[in-house]
């Protein structure tokens, strides 16, 4: 079934079709600027465009349409209805029209559909209950005033006398000038006659029971809907009092050639009409994205300590400074241009000829016809951040820099000086030096964004952005790309030399060449930890709200990335990350406390927030920094530290005396906590349970911890080899359901969850026997749907849908290999081969009924299952 909100976007596109103009052809008509549609005016809408929660109201009569009175043939303009319509239709986003008119003529006249609020009677009128609760004595004063008006001024030509609700109403519209202005005096004697307040809107003189005010009406609507910001329009005095109510980002239209000290003034309805086709073509692509590029086709560039994302058009989309975890650059990917992005591209328009990495590097090559960028970030001192970008080829190219700090909260300005881009008013130095380049730069008063052509025929053009570094020597000119060609073949040298060093299987092995090197840049070198991914809040579902921020060290994925990376034979990330888990622990009141996860410096995380102004990947809302799940228990932690110290034992011969202290920590703190419920593997926001796999885990870490005391000649706990045989009968006998068939997610549960296939991956029942078997069959017909198996499909107390999981994926297929069903392990295999991007890289989820990747991009979890399946295989290749 589609969500909400996918119709949405589908419903939107629709109502595109029918706006009176687009944003383009609006601001190219040469009567734009006569018409009050200005560039100041466009520039302040882009910026309303992007305010998390956005009202837009507006007057009727005069504003919305052109013609005032009563008469039911008075609609608004097509366009507008339209418009109005499409923008209530988008998330976050709400419509009103504030009227004069009582609310009963109001609906009538305008037509307008429910999903645009109405207010009536100058705001007096909410709901159309409310004329029944006034006393008899008020109705009585109203009908005194009615007759009195009547016998006043009912006769006069081109005067009519309207009965509201809560008010008397004089319509002086076809009357001639004398007339008006006798009809104004004797309205306001009567209104003051029978203690009526009494307002002149336009031709409308209104005598009313209750104080008419728009602005109360309108700061009702914010407070009940929850908006950041507002638009009002209105052409009469009673919308003046509405406008002086705005503030901050809001914006204030009036519509006529009636004096007021609006600061943007439309010519007419039609004009207004036009604005609202514009705000709803801007904020809707804000809201979903401009053409979102799919996750698996962008590539990352790292160096051990800063990674970043790059578009297949050599978009900069995504990159932080200085910490993996610190506030965004560019968040191009989370928020469209006005996120922050750094951009080349061809002067002469054409199609991209390909992306590709170099060799056994992290350097990324974007060719087009003439031009062809190379992108890579260099080794650089703890705390500075150098993306290197070479331009290259026969023709023109141009160069957009527009860096947007924290999130694109944070106010700067730049200046060009003398080949280099300074970003003026942020807390670390941001300089882009490009000997030779003549940048423009401009603002919006709170943003700056650099632009450049340059001609590639007099040779390569050399950008060097540099974040946190306060002593940089700019090259000159005729030095710069030589400097540069040096510094590449030294980044490249030493990601080759490290490839040479790697055990690689007969099984892909380019596919493999390249996981390995995603991995190694997920582990920052400066600490040893271990990324999860390199991004916040890509989506695990297309609107949904299961966006989380991946960009920490998870013990348990931490340990198994560097765990493959040590299959392959490089042990230099395992040994770092023993390095990093053992300096927490110094600092933890004890092992069996560890969290999680925790930032790459070991600093616990601090509270998840929402970064309200960014629309998210394809409009999935909301972008989270920090992650909740670092308050969770998870006792399943201890059991791949466990496995990776026991891994990195036999592949060095040896027992380090410290990993050996490690070792006995993790099975202490199995000791301490096995037997408690948690919150499990997918950090499910509900109570805890006694979750199968997390019981597996305690058994592995007791298992390895034995299996290295024998190795190496240790004195185990006495209590290791007795407690691991309690937890093993345990999950055996509880986690076993009969009505499944299988082993579950939690004891005294029937749902599935693909992570119990480890029961027979991790050895503690044999993969023969056949609870295992029926336990593979389990998963497999219930989780896997063609190329992808879902973790589960109950109900774990989140909103959403989300894809299949990778590593879940690689888990069915070790399953498949373990209990001999070989010709079906290379079938699911080649099925998650044909599902890497162009470059060979794996986001986190795929699902297979849109076909659509899914989740953070890379994720070490779909690398690391691959690596392992890939191993696995190469020792049972097809016959």
């Amino acid at each position: 079934m589609p969500t909400p909100l996918n119709q949405t976007v589908a419903d939107s596109a629709l109502l595109t079709k029918s706006l009176p103009l687009g944003l383009l052809r609006a601001f190219v008509q040469s009567e734009a600027a006569d018409d009050g549609l200005t560039p100041q005016l466009l520039g302040e809408l882009k910026i309303l465009a992007r305010t998390p929660g956005l009202l837009v109201a507006c007057n009727y009569g005069g504003t919305l349409c052109a013609a005032e009175g009563i008469s039911t043939e008075t609609l608004p303009l097509g366009g507008a209805a339209i418009a109005l319509r499409a923008l209530a239709a988008l998330p976050n986003t709400h419509a009103a029209v504030i009227s004069g008119r009582s609310l009963r003529d109001l609906a009538a006249v305008s037509r307008l559909p429910a999903e645009v609020h109405l207010v009536g009677s100058h705001g007096a009128e909410f709901d159309m209950g409310f004329a029944h609760g006034l006393s008899l004595a008020t109705e009585s004063v109203l009908q005194q005033a009615n007759q009195a008006l009547l016998e006043a001024v009912g006769a006069q030509k081109g005067v009519s006398v309207e009965r509201k609700p809560v008010a008397v109403s004089v319509h002086t519209r076809s009357a001639a000038p004398d007339i008006v202005a006798k009809c104004t005096a004797k309205a306001e004697e009567v209104a003051r006659a029978f203690g009526l307040f009494f307002i002149v809107d336009g031709s409308v003189l209104d005598l009313s029971v209750v104080q008419p005010s728009k602005a109360e009406a309108l700061d009702h609507l914010r407070a009940r809907l929850g908006v950041s910001a507002a638009l009002y329009a209105g052409d009469a005095m009673s919308d003046e009092l509405a406008m002086e109510t705005l503030r901050g980002p809001d914006m204030g239209l009036w519509v006529g050639d009636l004096p007021s000290p609006a600061k943007h003034r439309l010519k007419d309805p039609e004009s207004f009409a036009r604005v609202l086709g514009i705000l709803f073509e801007l904020r809707r692509s804000w809201l979903f994205g401009e053409d979102a590029v799919g996750l698996e086709r962008h590539s990352m560039i790292g160096n051990g300590s800063s990674t970043a994302l790059v578009t297949p058009d050599a978009k900069i989309c995504w990159m932080s400074h200085p910490l993996p975890d610190s506030g965004s650059l560019f968040a191009h990917i989370l928020g469209g241009d006005g996120a922050g992005h750094f951009s080349v591209e061809p002067v002469k328009a054409s199609r991209v000829l390909g992306q590709r990495y170099v060799d056994s590097t992290m350097i990324v090559e974007t060719r087009w016809a003439d031009v062809t960028v190379t992108d890579y970030l260099e080794p650089a001192p703890e705390g500075i951040t150098s993306l290197v970008r070479v331009l290259s080829g026969t023709g023109a190219a141009r160069i957009v820099f527009a860096p947007r700090p924290d999130y694109a909260n944070a106010p700067f300005s730049m200046e060009a000086r003398a080949g280099e881009l300074h970003v003026v008013g942020t807390s670390d130095p941001i300089i882009l030096l490009a000997p030779g380049v003549g940048f423009t730069v401009t603002s919006d008063g709170r943003h700056a964004t650099a632009t450049a052509e340059v001609n590639l025929q007099h040779g390569p053009v050399v950008l060097n952005l540099r974040c946190g570094d306060t002593e940089i020597q700019q090259p000159a000119s005729n030095r710069a790309v030589t400097d540069e060609a040096d510094r590449r073949a030294a980044v490249a040298h030493h990601s080759r030399r490290w490839v040479q060093g790697l055990t690689l299987p007969g099984v892909k092995p380019s596919l493999v060449r390249r996981s390995a090197l995603v991995l190694r840049a997920l582990v920052h070198e400066p600490t040893g930890a271990v990324l999860a991914a390199p991004t916040t809040s890509l989506p695990e579902g297309i609107g949904g709200t299961r966006n989380w921020d991946y960009r920490y060290c998870w013990l348990r994925d931490g340990s198994m990335t560097v765990n493959a990376l040590l299959d392959l034979g490089s042990t230099a990330e395992a040994e770092g990350f023993l390095r990093w888990l053992a300096g927490i622990l110094a600092n933890a009141p004890g092992p069996e406390w560890l969290h999680p996860l925790y930032s790459v410096t070991g600093a616990p995380l601090s509270t998840e927030a929402i970064i309200e102004s960014l629309p998210g990947y394809a409009g999935s809302r909301p972008v989270r920094i920090g992650n909740a799940a670092d308050h969770q228990v998870q006792l399943d932690v201890f059991g791949p530290i466990a496995e990776l110290i026991h891994g990195l034992s036999e592949a060095q011969d040896s027992l380090a005396e410290g990993h050996w202290e490690l070792l006995v920590q993790m099975a202490s703190a199995v000791l301490a906590r096995w037997h408690e419920p948690d919150h499990g593997i997918w950090e499910a926001r509900r109570a805890p349970r006694h979750h199968v796999y997390t019981k597996v885990m305690c058994w592995v870490t007791l298992d390895r911890a034995l299996r290295t005391a024998e190795r190496h000649g240790r004195s185990p706990h006495p209590a290791w080899a007795e407690i691991a045989a309690t937890i093993r009968a345990e999950v055996l006998r509880e986690g076993w359901d009969d009505s499944s068939a299988s082993y579950t997610v939690a004891y005294d549960s029937p749902d599935l969850d693909a992570a119990v296939l480890h029961i027979g991956l991790s050895g503690l029942l044999d993969v023969s026997d056949q609870r295992f078997l029926d336990t593979v069959t389990a998963v497999e017909r219930e989780l896997r749907v063609g190329p992808t198996v879902f973790r589960y499909k109950y109900d774990d107390g989140l909103p959403g849908l989300e894809g299949g999981f990778h590593i879940c994926t690689t888990w069915l297929i070790e399953a498949y290999v373990a209990v001999g069903r070989i010709a079906e392990a290379w079938d699911l295999f080649d099925q998650l081969v044909n599902l890497f991007g162009p470059t060979g890289l794996l986001p986190e989820e795929y699902d297979p009924g849109t076909e659509t990747h899914l989740g953070n991009h890379p994720q070490a979890y779909s690398h690391l299952g691959f690596i392992r399946c890939a191993r696995l295989l190469d020792r049972h290749q097809r016959g």
